[in-house]
């Protein structure tokens, strides 16, 4: 997702012009070989796109999955690792990196708004969002300002922090890169024609970076498919092939991030029930392990972790009205439109995440309340939530029902997160136990602590909405899923993610996407010192 989708829709255009991409400047290969050589257990984390619990073991059941039943019969499985809010890649990824949740990391959302810049930013939705929003904003947010300036400096990578403590870090497709080294993102011709783009964008990332076509170190010694029919190197083949060079070649960094993005792709297409693109996985990842000269030898060699990043729910079918148009639910409001310079006219901001939504209140006579209860009247809307002061209130969709609650009370939830609760715990499924001052989490794992963190993820007056199950949020240009698959929202179908680990017996633990960097860089320097 994200940067993908923008550059996938300037090359089908670039593509029926027959143009070429050059060869990119970062080639250096000094970072690579610095790390081969060494006795350390390597960890490579493959983050697999939308991959579902589910998928894995209906899979497996039908003796389809070879790779992930070896993986979890000699390692851990876990169905259940709680994902970020909103559960859109570029957030879960930024939680993962980061160990934190967006309102420390201040990466809301594959869409939001900015009030500083007066603009809403797009990392890259479907192509008629790119091209209203511009491909220059698109691709300068993506590629640029994402880890230079939206990322909050205060929080640290986990690459900046392996390679503060003397080790060796990469990263393969990530969208979330930024280390402590230089490197070079090469703009191609045609990308530039399109855009304002320069043609090279220093960056910091870990010691090793690839991204596709943009940063290929391996352009002169591995045939990558890197091409614009092969989405410019952003999928899961040019992944594989990279890790394969690097495990052939003895050059992995002590830690190695891979990001295969195909699985998405076909989910959303498909529903969440498609289990081709799952097969497909399986077999690259069997490719790779078979890489070491055997899956047995890969875990002798390296922990292999796979981890999904977010679920997904199926989208009804067409006949069944699956889209909720938020500029229908507002009436007569001035709502911007995509693409548009907000001025003192605009009274709404429309910033959907598929099956979540920011909806800002710029220069509106009504009241973040009274603008989320108009919104929750739809009997599509699963809920609609703001803030006030230390205040979170949610109204449920429909029903009306409604719960307050803030940090900080008498009630202890399964993370010591204590929390002060009133009104209706129903409305986002709250096991409270009064006497025994606990609350528990049913539809909406770490319900509270995600949702107020994505109420504090920016600055701003804002109201967090979602989709109940089966129907998608959208404003005029917005991709839509019917008969597929989409994400974005806080039930459970789209929260928990599978988690594999094998090669080592140290186990997480907190199942939380948000406690994995602590898990990582643990395990990291420990299998160092362990050796």
């Amino acid at each position: 997702m994200t940067v993908m989708k923008a550059l996938s829709v300037i090359a089908m255009i670039m593509l029926l012009l027959g143009c070429q991409s050059p060869a990119p400047k970062e080639q250096d290969l000094l970072h690579v070989k610095s790390a081969s050589g060494t006795k350390t257990k390597k960890v490579i984390m493959l983050v697999v796109d939308s991959l579902m619990s589910q998928s894995i073991e209906r899979g497996i059941r039908s003796n389809q999955l070879p790779a992930f039943q070896y993986l979890i019969e000699h390692g851990q499985y876990y169905p259940d690792l709680i994902s970020s809010f909103p559960t859109m890649s570029v957030t879960i990824d930024s939680s993962l990196l980061t160990g934190a949740y967006p309102d420390q990391h201040q990466v809301p959302g594959l869409v939001w708004y900015s009030s500083e810049q007066r603009k809403l930013i797009n990392y890259g939705t479907g192509p008629m969002e790119v091209l209203r929003h511009g491909i220059s904003p698109v691709l300068a947010d993506a590629l640029i300002h994402l880890n230079t300036d939206h990322l909050s400096s205060k929080m640290t990578t986990l690459y900046e922090d392996l390679e503060r403590l003397g080790y060796k870090a990469g990263s393969v497709n990530g969208l979330i890169y930024r280390g402590k080294n230089n490197h070079v993102l090469s703009i191609p011709d045609w990308v530039q024609a399109a855009s304002s783009l320069p043609p090279e964008i220093a960056v910091k990332g870990p010691s090793f970076m690839s991204l596709g076509v943009l940063s290929n170190p391996l352009k002169d010694v591995a045939d990558l498919p890197e091409g614009i029919a092969g989405r410019l190197g952003l999928n899961n083949e040019y992944a594989i092939e990279t890790v394969k060079y690097l495990v052939r070649t003895k050059a992995l960094p002590d830690f190695l991030y891979v990001y295969l993005p195909d699985l998405d792709q076909k989910l959303h297409q498909k529903g969440p029930s498609e289990l081709k693109g799952v097969i497909k996985t399986d077999q690259q990842l069997l490719e790779l392990l078979q890489a070491f000269g055997s899956p047995e030898k890969a875990l002798e060699e390296a922990v292999i972790m796979i981890i999904g990043d977010s679920g997904m729910t199926p989208i009804r079918t067409a006949e069944n009205h699956p889209v909720i148009e938020l500029p229908a639910l507002l009436g007569d409001m001035n709502v911007l439109k995509p693409g548009g310079s907000v001025d003192e006219d605009t009274e709404v901001i429309l910033a959907v995440n598929e099956t979540m939504a920011y909806v800002y209140p710029v220069n509106s006579k009504q009241s973040a309340e009274g603008l989320a209860r108009r919104i929750a009247a739809d009997s599509r809307i699963d809920f609609a939530a703001w803030k006030e002061k230390e205040w979170i209130h949610v109204v449920q969709g429909e029903t009306g029902k409604q719960l307050d609650y803030r940090a900080d009370g008498g009630l202890t939830d399964p993370y010591k997160q204590s929390w002060s609760i009133q009104n209706d715990g129903s409305v986002l499924d709250l096991q409270l136990n009064k006497r025994k001052h606990t609350v528990a989490y049913g539809q909406y794992p770490d319900g509270l602590r995600r949702l107020s963190s994505a109420l504090n993820s920016h600055s701003g007056s804002y109201i967090v909405v979602t989709a109940k199950p089966g129907y998608e949020l959208a404003d005029r240009s917005s991709p839509t899923h019917k008969g597929g698959g989409g994400h974005g929202a806080m039930r459970q179908m789209e929260s928990l993610v599978p988690l594999i680990i094998s090669g080592t017996d140290r186990k997480p633990r907190k199942l939380r996407i948000v406690d994995m960097k602590a898990y990582l860089l643990n395990l990291v320097t420990k299998q160092a010192l362990d050796k």
